[in-house]
């Protein structure tokens, strides 16, 4: 099939860094189940990219959601707790955190460079924004979704196990599914669900801007994956299928503690790309 059915109606979720990528891919998903979603990320204006956290609210409700944009930044903890103190004055349950929130411009900027290269500021910048504030999130939401034995789903990558990017980038991510596990171990007298997704090469808004070459192919190689084509990519829609397969599975908790590539989940679950497409691209 080339989605999940409806299941999420009465539900609520937190999407952080949801203003683009595979953020708003997620939310839009969620909102095509049915569910209520807070977009959160800094984007109240479009920058240098395309998004923000009102158009993706936007968009959850043209799916059938409904979107609640929350402008904030993860570095503010008083903020991240203010999100969560609302999402219990509003609805008095969450169901659903997503910890996507990265700063993947950053990140850009030292693709591929050897750790030499890449300066001590750049282990901040991916710490500080892609795990530090995962934990954040995790510690404020914890109450209500123990409430609801709900699902924290953070958002990591292959790069967790194996050379991708850069030093920071694997070790940053091998810290994203260590905070999967030791949360899972934290949670077990609860119906807490706690797993890391790898999604595989995401066309997300920053790699639409690569140029197509002379053959018309927009071609993109990362280091330690090789060269991809991006016309191939999977969308940002098809992580969010993963979510919401997780989701609306009542046996979730057997996954729990551990990291699942969304090609997989896919598989597993029977859904597809929006194209019905299966990507694989490792």
């Amino acid at each position: 099939m080339s989605g999940i059915a409806k299941g999420l109606s009465g539900r609520v979720a937190v999407v952080t860094g949801a203003s683009r990528g595979i953020g708003k891919g997620i939310a839009v998903e969620l909102g095509t189940a049915g569910a209520t979603v807070y977009v959160t990320g800094r984007s109240n204006t479009a920058g240098r990219l395309p998004g923000t956290v009102h158009e993706t609210a936007e968009q959850i409700d043209a799916a059938g959601g409904t979107g609640i944009p929350f402008a904030c930044d993860h570095r503010d903890d008083d903020a991240v707790a203010g999100l969560f103190e609302r999402v219990r004055t509003d609805h008095g349950r969450l169901d659903v955190l997503v910890n996507n929130v990265y700063n993947s411009p950053a990140s850009a900027r030292w693709l591929g460079k050897p750790f030499w290269e890449v300066p001590p500021s750049a282990w901040d910048e991916s710490f500080d924004i892609g795990v530090r504030s995962h934990y954040a999130a995790a510690v404020y939401a914890a109450p209500l979704l123990i409430e609801s034995g709900g699902l924290i789903v953070n958002i990591s990558s292959p790069g967790a196990q194996r050379y991708t990017h850069n030093a920071v980038y694997g070790v940053a991510k091998a810290a994203v599914d260590r905070l999967t596990a030791d949360l899972a171990h934290d949670l077990t007298a609860t119906e807490v669900t706690v797993v890391s997704i790898w999604p595989g090469i995401v066309n997300t808004e920053l790699l639409q801007m690569v140029p197509a070459n002379a053959e018309g192919k927009r071609l993109v190689t990362l280091p330690g994956e090789g060269t991809f084509d991006l016309d191939e990519a999977e969308t940002p829609r098809f992580p969010g299928r993963a979510v919401v397969a997780l989701a609306t599975d009542e046996a979730r908790r057997d996954r729990t503690g551990r990291a699942w590539r969304v090609a997989d989940l896919a598989e597993h679950y029977g859904f597809t790309d929006v194209d019905g497409r299966l990507p694989r691209t490792e």
